[in-house]
């Protein structure tokens, strides 16, 4: 007895179905960057024409910025150094009149009212919380996370993934017990590290990424806060490199030093979305001149069947 029509069509839907089932398929992938833009904000600073009192960012380096910014056509921005929301207002149009256009922002209104971590979006947010009570103990008092954390939730075809936005203390102290505020920015990650496993308590089923500034060195005591608690491993590490292989993400231009300070980690329940297991350190035309850091990609894959 020959199969009916209908009975011919279930076996073709199941042969396909099957034949699909074993092939890699991308559906979505999702980019992002992270940058210490310099002082994007009136400031005391050097100039070609000598020292300036509350002065804006150099023409030159916006410039220079808006390049990098281009050639990264990241789906988000981390940015640190923000100033307040009107300078966000200024490189958001900026950059759309030069096409990269980024219509959802944020920006973290924390206790440093100068200096914000901020970020800018193709893909609408779903989510966003900035978290400036982050309490930690330090020489017997209380202090809280400066800059507070920037939480930004965006949707994929996966389901959603959290970004957690971080600029931790600078290394500058006038603390002789605290040489380069170390114990001070340990406290502060600390801080965020506590809040990020109250949101995810199980960071083996999670999907968030903590990227930024982190002011320190690979080994250092804050990022092994944001890597482990006891035996619960929170986040991984990617490892990152420019185009020659260099893992600099900060020249100290007075002393003509370079260090990586600047990070991407991710939670293990995100580790096999990345694409090649690593970020990326750009090295593109304009980054020396847009900033003293330079910018920490990461592409996220979605979508995708074995």
């Amino acid at each position: 007895m020959k199969p009916s029509g209908t009975t011919r069509l279930c076996l073709v839907g199941w042969l396909l179905s099957g034949f699909f089932a074993g092939v890699r398929l991308q559906a979505e992938v999702l980019t992002m960057a992270t940058y210490n833009i310099e002082n994007y904000v009136s400031t005391n600073r050097m100039t070609e024409a000598g020292y300036r009192k509350d002065y804006p960012k150099p023409e030159s380096e916006k410039r220079a910025l808006r390049t990098v910014l281009r050639a990264l056509n990241a789906d988000v921005l981390v940015l640190q150094e923000m100033g307040p929301r009107a300078y966000l207002d200024e490189l958001q149009r900026d950059l759309k009149a030069e096409g990269l256009d980024y219509p959802h922002v944020a920006l973290a209104e924390a206790a440093d009212a100068d200096r914000h971590v901020a970020l800018l979006s193709r893909r609408p947010l779903k989510a966003v919380t900035t978290h400036s009570d982050l309490e930690f103990a330090y020489f017997g008092a209380k202090e809280i996370v400066k800059r507070g954390l920037l939480e930004v939730t965006i949707a994929t075809v996966e389901g959603d993934v959290t970004i957690f936005a971080v600029h931790l203390k600078s290394r500058f102290t006038d603390r002789p017990d605290d040489a380069l505020s170390t114990i001070r920015r340990t406290g502060e990650a600390t801080a965020v590290r506590d809040r990020v496993l109250k949101r995810f308590p199980v960071p083996a089923k999670a999907r968030f990424v903590i990227l930024g500034d982190c002011n320190d060195s690979k080994a250092s005591k804050p990022l092994e806060r944001l890597h482990v608690r006891g035996r619960t491993v929170i986040t991984e590490l990617l490892p990152a490199a420019d185009s020659r292989g260099e893992t600099w993400t900060h020249a100290f231009r007075r002393d003509d030093t370079y260090t990586r300070v600047d990070y991407v980690f991710v939670s293990p329940g995100l580790r096999s979305a990345v694409e090649g297991g690593v970020a990326k350190i750009f090295d593109g035309d304009g980054v020396r001149a847009a900033s003293d850091h330079r910018p920490v990609t990461l592409t996220l894959q979605f979508g995708q069947r074995k």
